[in-house]
């Protein structure tokens, strides 16, 4: 595996229905928000253009200050949920008839990034609702999909703001919509343009013609990076939970110092997983998520035995240690999948299916191995 640019699998979240944490990490809401109506209110908002459908919001392509704090919040799964514009058509700059119209979601990220990207621009923006999901995600789960696409043509009226029947939607939509069901419903065309917003002036510009680089997804250093804080706040409530039961448990079973040490292995591997794992991905040998967070995970295990003196540990609590920490980080790392562009669908549930029975029964044999050791 490498870091260079890979040609996108199916989806990144449609594995996440399946995974045994919640989907929010890159997806947000399943359909539960919506963006309500337009107004004066949306963010961008200049003025309103009139055109033969009605009047139609012009957005600035400036993001402001609050734009950046709510996209870096949302980083951090703060008001996550809620992160949405209202779904309809936006006039980017002053479009015409004959301007192009341009897809996309009404997660109020992919609305700010397309909207910076098209900066001097003419055009028209359709924004769908997928409920704050982005498109890729929105696609795997349908809210990015033909039905959807088919009713927000018809409720703008969009026949009646353009002359032309070409809609440009963006590469990574391709798998939630039929273009052929699209054009027999309301007679637009479908011209699938580019996996990344900034690539789309140079789309535009060449004639609408799609480059090999236009059609390769990357998954860098730095954008595994921009996934892992919302990993974390995610995850957070169950870290506590599960750490404030295993310090209750050393604190009972034996004294203060037992409880500390078994939870800072326990954090340690839930970090190696939440973070390490995504961030080394590329190099850590293996196909398996699952594999990867468990040999960092018995890195770790190695690492900490040294530092907190474990060869005065029981033996029962030596092979508990090797057995639980190592699949805490792959529990994590495996969740990484819904995040990642690595993966597919039916990888997922075939990897789950090896993974999680193996999982729940080392949890379950070091838990045993350490209520015996404390008990005899």
């Amino acid at each position: 595996m490498n870091t260079g640019v890979r040609k996108p699998q199916q989806t990144c979240c449609t594995a996440t229905p399946t995974t045994t944490q919640n989907s929010s990490t890159c997806c947000g809401p399943s359909e539960q928000a919506e963006g309500g109506q337009i107004s004066e209110a949306v963010p961008g908002f200049t003025k309103w253009l009139d055109t033969p459908a009605g009047r139609v919001p012009q957005i600035s392509t400036t993001l402001t200050f609050s734009d950046h704090l709510g996209a870096c919040k949302a980083r951090w799964a703060i008001a996550r949920m809620n992160y949405i514009v209202p779904s309809g058509l936006y006039a980017i700059g002053t479009p015409d008839a004959d301007a192009p119209v341009i897809v996309t979601a009404n997660y109020k990220m992919s609305y700010d990034i397309i909207r910076s990207a098209l900066a001097g621009r003419n055009l028209w923006l359709l924004v769908l609702e997928t409920f704050g999901v982005n498109v890729w995600c929105a696609a795997g789960k349908g809210t990015f999909g033909t039905d959807e696409l088919v009713s927000r043509i018809s409720k703008t009226e969009l026949h009646r703001v353009v002359n032309h029947r070409q809609l440009i939607l963006p590469i990574l939509g391709a798998p939630g919509v039929a273009a052929h069901e699209v054009a027999k419903k309301t007679g637009f065309t479908i011209r699938y343009a580019t996996i990344r917003a900034n690539d789309l002036p140079e789309y535009l510009d060449n004639g609408m013609h799609t480059t090999t680089a236009m059609r390769e997804l990357t998954f860098t250093t730095y954008e595994r990076l921009v996934l892992v804080p919302v990993e974390l706040v995610t995850n957070l409530k169950h870290m506590v939970l599960i750490g404030g039961l295993i310090m209750l448990g050393g604190l009972v079973y034996n004294n203060t110092s037992t409880g500390i040490t078994m939870l800072g292995g326990y954090l340690g591997a839930a970090i190696t997983g939440l973070v390490v794992v995504p961030v080394l991905l590329p190099w850590i040998p293996g196909r398996s998520f699952a594999l990867k967070g468990a040999l960092l995970g018995l890195l770790w295990c190695s690492i900490y035995y040294l530092l907190s003196n474990g060869l005065d540990w029981r033996l029962t609590t030596i092979i508990a240690a090797f057995l639980a920490l190592p699949t805490v980080s792959a529990y994590h790392a495996l969740n990484f999948t819904g995040c990642t562009v690595y993966t597919s669908r039916s990888g997922v549930k075939k990897e789950m299916r090896l993974a999680i029975p193996m999982m729940g029964a080392a949890v379950a044999a070091g838990v045993i191995l350490v209520i015996a050791g404390l008990m005899f």
